[in-house]
């Protein structure tokens, strides 16, 4: 497969093409400045192109008479007739809501204004040069309130990549698209305490912001449309087309803040270096767009000081012997007489008397303060890092197109991403026996590393056939790897043997879509008709890698691996009699059992049709079947209209039916271990759905979640104001959603115990379809562009969203909901997860203003609303609320020239912060904020500067 990528793209580059009857012309503000990127597309076909950087273009195919639509984001977009070979264009300043999109809508003539649903389009190109931001995620996280992405700490691979989502659905109900293609999901599942907890989503950040031009949101289902995930709506990734310009923005920042402890208050240090260069492939609007992105970013650590114990007096005798070079853990049997030996020394005092469980009373005791005194250690010393993991890594993508003739072209993009993540987990302190402190005399913190590859290529060829037909074949790969290595840990089962670091294995996953899309516009049929029509065929793959041996391993006192039906196979113990554990600390690997390599494949035929039935009244429908290898068929339904009241008015709404496929992760993911009860082996863990556990106790096979929507609102324009208002109602029922159920035993019931002992199992957890939710909600903006006087222009956007989402049903197998575990199978934290983890209120209010042609402020107050903190405590003495805040970002540029430009900035500029943690839930002082509800992250005040070069 990846050599016929290769050949593929070899002779996509090799190619060219000539064309005949070419118009040229300028596209033009009103002030006679040359807009650089505005699109032309002639109308009612997929022909097009963009301007360059002097705002001149050449188009082919176009004959006198033809209608042009002209659009450039912060502009309105305009209709032209072609009365010349060469065209003046001037735009005239208006709102993004006018780009023509290609989201929502297969009418290649229709805009986000017009369309019967709400779309956003948010410039990208220019949020990189103003915003603070510099990720895909945090650029949407600020800049549409329907969208939700933090960072998450102490949480395995989700430290990673942190979940997404739209309107607080899953992380795998949003469907994410670049120029129109699938983008490909993580090979990672998040079954780790955190938001989007067993799902499956898309890493955005793999995709460099600098090679994006706009990025469109569709805000409502569209199942019917592009298939499986799109429930919440859908993210399509629109890349940059220019050339014959070098774009470099170096960008370098930290957190200056002032909530310090012993933690440093300047931290979370950030370097983004970003590259962009575009080259013309012959004379007919052919290119090749390159983009490099290389960037950093550095831990953070809100934890204030660890407040539980330490050392125990046996840590003492310990390091009194080990300062004379003894291992005292070597001692052999009941032999104490090393103990009685250094107990003195360590001002510990014994009769010599004591047995060996006399002695492991006294020498529990906790002596952490005259520990760290002698020790010359301060409690912060035993500190975990609470807070954003260190992230290393670089992008790197294309985007190309090249006309074939008068009437087609080929096109490719893609891209490559490597990313490095570095976190930690919980401190292994001297007195648990974990630590194994003969190899860490105080404890260590083990370390989290991940190596995360992202490869996708998109090729394709499309254009016009026959009567305007416009025709899209196209085929696109992507795979994502997860792998993780563990660091500054040990096998405490291994004893001195131990290895320090181990490979635990990881996850792949990969898809390959082929599309076949038609589609067509009738300008002589009632006031205009659309239909389009389309196949696709999907096959997909994911895989779960073991690790090497030590990572999973458990070892005997020989140090080989232990086996349980061996009576002189003998478990390493501590002096406690507590068994050493197995396994590298902080993420034991997946043992070979746990492997699996699975495919499926699904196939998929749509129709759609959009038609003006009259100069105000538009209706649109699509239909689609799909059928997945695994679980069967689904056919889905879209209906939608927009009446235009009046030239400035239109009301919107529509109704949808939706699905999204359960993901290979959540069918087939495992990750389980053996125990013997009195000789018998007993699994633990998270079992895959498809095995024989799951049967024998009630969990039936995964289907589909399926959904039913409703939208209704309405646009308006006030042109004397320069005002622009969108308001858009939703309602959304989702039945039978995929979730990872709480780990339960039998909890003592006797047909439970009976149905485990059937299975060889002593406690499991499972992926099932156990939840049906409704989200309701209403998404508002209001956009104004103007004129301040002559030399000083302002945008302003508000935008808000009220959404709320509630677990209508649960449904559990019967013979656990018997056994009265119904609170531990679907347990009130997983529930907090779905409703109100994330802030269910979010919007901001954003001010441009540009002074002459040198100076830009941005200001923008973005508010998180409240969050409840995901717990099984029903306490009501407890508040476990976190109010909403205002986070304000504040950005000053200045052109020294056309090319240079220089920007200062805050995000967070007044070092705003979430509410604490009530005392009951800050783990001895670990978590002074919530680790499991994250509202905006804990990173406080983070200052930046940015250099941008445009060279041409």
């Amino acid at each position: 497969m990846k050599h016929i990528y290769i050949l593929t793209m070899l002779f996509l580059f090799g190619l060219m093409g000539t064309t005949h009857g070419q118009i040229s012309g300028v596209v033009i503000d009103e002030e006679g400045t040359p807009l650089a990127g505005a699109s032309i597309v002639k109308q009612g076909t997929t022909i097009g192109t963009t301007t360059d950087f002097d705002g001149k273009f050449s188009l082919d195919d176009v004959s006198l008479g033809d209608f042009l639509v002209v659009s450039f984001i912060g502009y309105e977009s305009k209709t032209v007739r072609v009365d010349n070979t060469t065209m003046t264009i001037t735009l005239i300043a208006g709102l993004s809501l006018d780009n023509v999109v290609i989201i929502g809508s297969r009418n290649v003539n229709r805009t986000a204004t017009d369309s019967p649903v709400p779309v956003d389009v948010l410039d990208v190109t220019e949020l990189v040069q103003t915003a603070p931001q510099v990720t895909v995620t945090e650029i949407l996280n600020y800049a549409a309130p329907s969208f939700s992405s933090n960072p998450q700490s102490i949480s395995d691979g989700t430290d990673h990549i942190a979940p997404a989502s739209l309107r607080g659905l899953g992380p795998d109900q949003v469907l994410v698209l670049i120029n129109g293609k699938r983008r490909h999901k993580t090979g990672l599942v998040n079954v780790n305490g955190t938001f989007g907890r067993g799902a499956v989503g898309t890493d955005m950040t793999a995709i460099p912001a600098n090679s994006i031009e706009r990025i469109e949101i569709l805000r409502d289902g569209a199942a019917a449309q592009y298939g499986s995930d799109a429930i919440a709506g859908v993210i399509n990734i629109v890349l940059k087309k220019s050339t014959n310009e070098l774009g470099v923005d170096f960008t370098t920042g930290a957190n200056f803040t002032s909530e310090s402890g012993p933690a440093k208050n300047i931290d979370g240090e950030k370097i983004n270096l970003g590259l962009n260069y575009g080259l013309p492939i012959g004379d007919d609007g052919g290119f090749i767009n390159f983009t490099g992105n290389f960037n950093y970013r550095g831990l953070t650590n809100r934890m204030q000081e660890w407040e539980g114990q330490i050392f125990n007096a046996y840590n003492s005798i310990e390091r009194v012997a080990a300062a004379d070079n003894y291992d005292i853990s070597l001692l052999l049997d009941d032999d104490l007489a090393d103990i009685f030996q250094y107990a003195g020394a360590a001002g510990i005092s014994l009769t010599g008397s004591e047995t060996k469980e006399e002695l492991q009373g006294i020498l529990s005791a906790d002596v952490t303060e005259s520990e760290l005194s002698t020790r010359g250690q301060v409690r912060s010393d035993y500190n975990m890092r609470v807070g954003q993991s260190e992230l290393r890594g670089a992008q790197f993508f294309a985007n190309m197109s090249i006309p074939l003739g008068e009437k087609l072209e080929l096109y490719a993009f893609g891209g490559l991403g490597y990313k490095n993540g570095f976190a930690s987990g919980f401190y292994r302190l001297p007195y648990q026996s974990r630590a194994y402190t003969p190899a860490y005399i105080n404890g260590f913190l083990p370390e989290i590393n991940s190596n995360i590859t992202d490869q996708s290529v998109s090729f394709g060829i499309r254009g016009i056939v026959g009567e305007n037909w416009n025709v899209d074949f196209s085929h696109t790969y992507g795979k994502n790897t997860f792998l993780y290595r563990i660091t500054n840990s040990n096998n405490a089962s291994l004893a001195n043997s131990t290895p320090f670091e181990a490979d635990s294995g990881g996850f792949n996953y990969s898809e390959d879509t082929s599309n076949f899309d038609v589609s067509r516009f009738f300008d002589d049929v009632m006031y205009g008709l659309n239909i389009a029509f389309g196949a696709e065929y999907r096959v997909e793959n994911y895989a779960i890698v073991a690790g090497e041996e030590a990572s999973y391993a458990q070892y005997n006192e020989q140090g080989n691996v232990h086996d349980p039906t061996d009576p002189t196979s003998i478990v390493p113990m501590d002096f406690f009699g507590s068994t050493r554990p197995g396994g590298i600390q902080v993420f034991p690997g997946f043992k070979p059992e746990n492997e699996i390599d699975a495919f499926r494949n699904s196939v998929a035929g749509y129709f759609d049709i959009e038609a003006d039935f009259t100069e105000s009244i538009l209706v649109a429908g699509a239909v689609r079947y799909e059928n997945y290898s695994d679980f069967g068929g689904t056919i889905n339904f879209k209906l939608a209209t927009r009446i235009k009241a009046s030239d400035n008015f239109n009301i919107r709404g529509g109704l949808q039916t939706g699905f999204r496929a359960p993901s290979l992760h959540q069918i087939h993911f495992n990750s389980t271990s053996t125990l013997f009860v009195d000789g018998v082996p007993n699994e633990v863990g998270i079992f895959p759905n498809t095995s024989r556990v799951a049967r024998i106790l009630g969990i039936e096979p995964l289907k589909e979640e399926t959904s039913f929507g409703l939208t209704a609102g309405f646009t308006a324009n006030i042109p004397d104001a320069n005002l622009k208002i969108t308001v858009d109602g939703y309602l959304v029922n989702i039945d039978d959603r995929v979730i990872l159920t709480g780990q339960f035993d039998d909890g003592g019931d006797p047909e439970l115990a009976t149905l485990f002992a059937q299975a060889n199992a002593s406690r499991a957890a499972f992926f099932a379809n156990s939840v049906d939710t409704q989200t309701k909600g209403i998404d508002i903006v209001v956009d104004h562009n103007g004129l301040i006087s002559d030399n000083v222009s302002i945008k302003n956007t508000l935008a808000f969203t009220f959404s709320e989402t509630s677990v209508e049903k649960v449904q559990v197998p019967t013979a656990v909901a018997n056994a009265g575990l119904s609170d531990t199978y679907f347990d009130p934290t997983s529930r907090i997860y779905l409703e109100s983890a994330v802030p269910t209120t979010k919007g901001n209010l954003s001010h441009n203003i540009r002074v002459n042609d040198n100076w830009n402020f941005f200001l923008r107050n973005s508010y998180f609303g409240e969050v409840e903190e995901a717990t099984n405590n029903d306490d009501p003495s407890i508040d476990t609320t976190f109010g909403g805040k205002i986070i304000t970002d504040l950005t000053i540029g200045y052109n020294f020239s056309d090319s240079v430009l220089l920007t200062l900035g805050a995000s967070n500029l007044l070092d705003v912060y979430p509410d604490e943690n009530d005392p009951a839930f800050r783990s001895g002082g670990r978590f002074i904020y919530s680790r499991r509800s994250v509202q905006f992250g804990t990173n406080g005040r983070h200052l930046f500067g940015r250099l941008s070069f445009k060279l041409r």
